[in-house]
């Protein structure tokens, strides 16, 4: 796949529904159903791709790591490694998932979190994705570097150092095929971290595809500025309710707010037109009638003397016939006219 295809196009922006953790919510037969539930949603709002994340807790935190402070904010006081436990999709549902996004029309992706989880995720995958904090995980760099498929990475809390540590890894490796996505850890995230004049420094400085994960509260000012400001990926998190127990309900959009920002952001990308500077289709008919030309203001007879203010002036023509542009006054004012002109008419003849 070439990634500018899927992941480098203003004219369709790469919209990312992003499930996390929001399909836990019993036995391994509920939690299918509830993620057939976020796959049909995220498919008829009309994102792109639903992602999931795949992990076993033992592989991401060291034992007895703790409780994190902003999950201790809304009411969760397990620990970091209980809700790893707890969160941890198995991986005999990836091909279920996959099978039934295929169904629905959705590209199915999921964020690994170890070799591991990326060897269960390859098969089913055309795009994978690198969580913020794996950014410097060079095991997984090299292992994701290696399927040669797009790789998309998430730069929250990190330095150009550290990106440029990822990119180069991936590359080393022989996988051109990387975007990055600017991203603020924190969740939710206030409008003013959300820090998205990064992106088109991004831009210039990897030359790839830039986009925003975006973990604000608001359904669509993240991401219809980042794409004004040249992003072509947009990841954003989505529940089917937000009272619902669990990490990342709280912050994500409810199936009205998901389909309220891919129908803005789909909206917005309409509005890029070519870059090219020239009268549109759309403005044909108001430039004819009320862009000023050479207009008589009284009859005037083939050979009168062209004299402005006297038997013509700069005026918008309306429906009478136009004359020519105003730039070119300088080149009729004294000449001679051609024809007989009505007085409302424009000048088109002259020597």
């Amino acid at each position: 796949m070439n990634i500018s295809e899927k992941l480098d196009n203003h004219s369709h922006v790469f919209i990312i529904a992003e499930a996390g953790s929001n399909w836990k919510c019993g036995n391994f037969d509920e939690d299918l159903a509830q993620t057939k539930k976020l796959v049909k949603i995220a498919s008829n709002c009309g994102a792109d791709a639903i992602k999931f994340q795949t992990y076993s807790s033992e592989n991401v935190y060291a034992q007895n790591a703790g409780k994190s402070n902003y999950l201790s904010q809304q009411g969760i006081e397990q620990s970091i490694n209980e809700i790893f436990e707890n969160f941890s999709m198995p991986y005999e549902m990836i091909p279920k998932i996959a099978e039934f996004c295929k169904q629905n029309n959705i590209m199915f992706m999921s964020t690994p979190f170890s070799v591991d989880d990326a060897k269960a995720i390859d098969p089913y995958v055309e795009i994978h994705k690198i969580a913020s904090f794996e950014i410097n995980h060079v095991r997984l760099l090299e292992y994701l570097a290696e399927t040669k498929k797009p790789i998309i990475i998430s730069t929250g809390a990190s330095t150009y150092e550290e990106i440029d540590f990822a990119v180069n890894t991936i590359k080393n490796k022989g996988n051109e095929n990387i975007a990055l996505l600017q991203c603020t850890s924190k969740y939710p995230s206030p409008l003013k971290s959300l820090n998205l004049s990064t992106i088109p420094t991004m831009k210039q400085k990897y030359k790839i595809p830039i986009g925003f994960s975006d973990h604000s509260l608001h359904p669509f000012i993240g991401p219809l500025i980042s794409i004004g400001l040249g992003a072509t990926i947009i990841e954003k998190h989505f529940t089917l309710d937000k009272t619902l127990p669990g990490p990342d309900h709280s912050f994500a959009l409810d199936p009205s707010e998901l389909e309220l920002m891919i129908n803005s952001v789909r909206s917005a990308e309409q509005t890029f037109g070519s870059g090219k500077k020239e009268i549109l289709a759309d403005e044909e008919e108001l430039h004819k009638f009320a862009t000023r030309s050479i207009q008589a203001i009284s009859d005037i007879s083939s050979g009168d003397v062209l004299q402005e203010g006297k038997n013509f002036d700069i005026l918008r023509p309306g429906n009478r016939i136009r004359g020519i542009d105003a730039r070119f006054l300088s080149k009729i004012n004294g000449k001679k006219s051609t024809k007989n002109i009505a007085s409302g008419d424009g000048i088109t003849d002259y020597e």
